[in-house]
Order: structure tokens, then C-alpha cells, then sequence
């Protein structure tokens, strides 16, 4: 085959990639006029046996009912409907910069044919959405990736914010060394989990808070809690990630409130109806401020009623933030 044949077999798989799907096509006039825009004139005999060529190599080309005949791409990697979906998550993420984002949703958009891209243009407006400014997110992704991969532990230093919005570095600035277990998304954000050898235990980092973050040469811990670890349990009892030993924790849940906690434990979570509008929930939880925030948004809709050490804890909670009004 001529190099020019082997050119014009792969301008009209772009051709038909970009500017063509199941609701739009291309007459062939429309055809080689992009060829020869393309550098690569060619008959219509010749353009027939390449429309062949590319759906002997598994390319859904075909033609659309129309008058004159139209010639398109008709199926697709994703759907109109799976890129929109793609685009929004993009958008609406907060562990994203706006840069991020837009450069990530760019990416998508080419996955469309034209006509689909325009109406993917629009940008999703999420109501309250605050965007991250740190660049960081996806490096360090990657670092923690290849981390896991090579078994090898990983050093970064973690910050907070002060009053100020500045920057502080926690243990006032001493790198962090840690085996890399898993990386979690909850809640919006990239969590790493580790294990910590002085306190044999899997403490939670954001990853977005994770400043100057390497791979190291020091071979990660193995044992047998990091083999028998399960992000799974972790992440459903896990309210903001918080680490500590999960307690069985027994809530009565109006009617009301209902759609709250399976929202949050799905449609399995144990439920005993008690005959009153309200039902029994036993559900898995460590103990923190972010499930005790998850439950005060309930009101009184949603009680603790075991074990008792955790609803005193509750109450010491409400108390203190009672305390501060004061």
C-alpha cells in the first residue's frame, strides 16, 4: 500500500472520530473534501474500500438514513450521556484545581465528536463548591502509586492551616516516613493509609495536605495486620477518616431520618423496625467528632443508645460546643 494510501486511511478514521456519531454524519462529498484539505485527494471508489477496511478492523462505520447518505462513527468508546457524566465529576471535584479540572475536561471532550462537544461545553455549576489551590494532588497520587508498587516507603512533610491561613507544617516541619497501604477518595478528598510502626497502627493523611512527597529506598513494612488490612471495613465505619478501634454502635432512627443513614450505609445496614415510626440501626463506627457532627445534623431524629460509653461521649460533645456559647 502507498504512503499515501496509508494516510488517507488514517485522516478518514480521524475524520470520522471527530467530526462524526450516531446523530450527525458526513456525505461523501463532505468526505474527500476533508481528504484533500488533509493532503490526500482521493476518488470515491478508493474511499468506499477504506470505509471497508476500517470496519473489517472493528470500527462501527456505517450510514445514516439520510438524503444525500450519510457516513458516520455510529458506536463509540463512551456515550454522550457517560462523557457528560465524566465531564461533571471533573468539574465538581473538589481535590481538583480549576486548572485541573479544565485541562482534565478538555481531555474528555475529545473523546466526543463535535457535535457532541458542544453540548458538553456548558460548564457544570456545583451550588457551594470550593476548589482546592494545591497542584500537588495528582503527583502525589502517582509518587504513592509507584510507592506501592516498588514496596518501598514514602517521605513527606504535612501541614495545617493557622488562624491566618498560613501554611504550618506539622511536627514543625520533620518529614514523615510511612509504609503506604492504600489510597482512599472519601468524602471528596485522596486519603493515604499507612502503617505506622512505633504506634502498629494505620493512620490516615490527606493527600492534598502532603508537601514534598518522595518515593524513598527504605523497603516497606510487611506483616501480617498490613496483609489482613481491609480499606473496605475501614471506609464504612470511617467518618472523615478518622482512625481508631470501631465500637458497634446502636442508633434509633426516626422515620424521618431515615434516608440520612442509608445514604451513609447503604440499603444492607442492620435495621430492626420498632413499631413507633422509628427503627433500631447497628452499624460499625469509630468514634470522632466527624460522626458526631453526621448525628447532631439529625437533631433529635437520631439517638445513640449504645454502647453507653459512646453516648456519653456524645453528650460530652454537645456539651462542650453548649460550653462554648456560653
Amino acid at each position: 500500500m502507498a504512503v499515501n494510501q496509508r494516510l488517507r486511511l488514517l485522516h478518514l478514521a480521524r475524520i470520522l472520530r471527530e467530526e462524526t456519531d450516531s446523530e450527525r454524519g458526513l456525505t461523501m462529498p463532505q468526505i474527500l473534501g476533508r481528504l484533500e484539505e488533509a493532503g490526500c485527494p482521493a476518488e470515491r471508489k478508493a474511499v468506499y474500500r477504506d470505509l471497508e477496511a476500517l470496519r473489517s478492523f472493528g470500527l462501527d462505520v456505517g450510514a445514516l438514513r439520510a438524503k444525500p447518505v450519510q457516513y458516520a462513527l455510529l458506536n463509540r468508546d463512551f456515550t454522550l450521556a457517560e462523557l457528560r457524566l465524566l465531564v461533571d465529576a471533573v468539574q465538581g471535584s473538589r481535590f481538583l484545581t480549576q486548572s485541573m479540572s479544565d485541562s482534565l475536561s478538555q481531555g474528555v471532550r475529545r473523546l466526543a465528536s463535535a457535535g457532541q462537544r458542544e453540548l458538553l461545553d456548558k460548564r457544570l455549576h456545583v451550588a457551594g463548591r470550593v476548589k482546592l489551590q494545591s497542584e500537588s494532588v495528582l503527583p502525589n497520587v502517582d509518587a504513592i502509586q509507584e510507592a506501592m508498587a516498588r514496596h518501598r516507603k514514602v517521605s513527606f512533610r504535612y501541614y495545617r492551616y493557622d488562624e491566618a491561613k498560613r501554611k504550618v507544617m506539622r511536627r514543625g516541619g520533620e518529614r514523615y516516613v510511612e509504609t503506604p497501604v492504600e489510597l482512599v477518595y472519601s468524602d471528596g478528598y485522596y486519603y493515604l493509609v499507612a502503617y505506622n510502626e512505633k504506634h502498629d497502627g494505620f493512620p490516615a493523611y490527606r493527600v492534598d495536605r502532603m508537601a514534598a512527597l518522595k518515593v524513598t529506598d527504605e523497603a516497606a513494612c510487611r506483616n501480617a495486620r498490613i496483609a489482613s488490612f481491609d480499606v473496605g471495613e475501614l471506609v464504612e465505619r470511617a467518618f472523615g477518616m478518622y482512625g481508631g478501634e470501631s465500637v458497634l454502635a446502636t442508633l434509633l432512627v426516626e422515620r424521618q431520618a431515615m434516608d440520612g443513614v442509608i445514604d451513609r450505609f447503604g440499603r444492607g445496614v442492620e435495621s430492626v423496625p420498632t413499631g413507633d415510626g422509628k427503627a433500631r440501626v447497628y452499624v460499625p463506627v469509630v468514634e470522632s467528632p466527624a460522626f458526631f457532627g453526621w448525628v447532631s445534623q439529625f437533631g433529635g431524629r437520631v439517638l445513640i443508645e449504645g454502647p453507653a460509653s459512646l453516648a456519653e461521649s456524645y453528650r460530652r460533645y454537645l456539651r462542650a460546643i453548649l460550653d462554648a456559647y456560653e
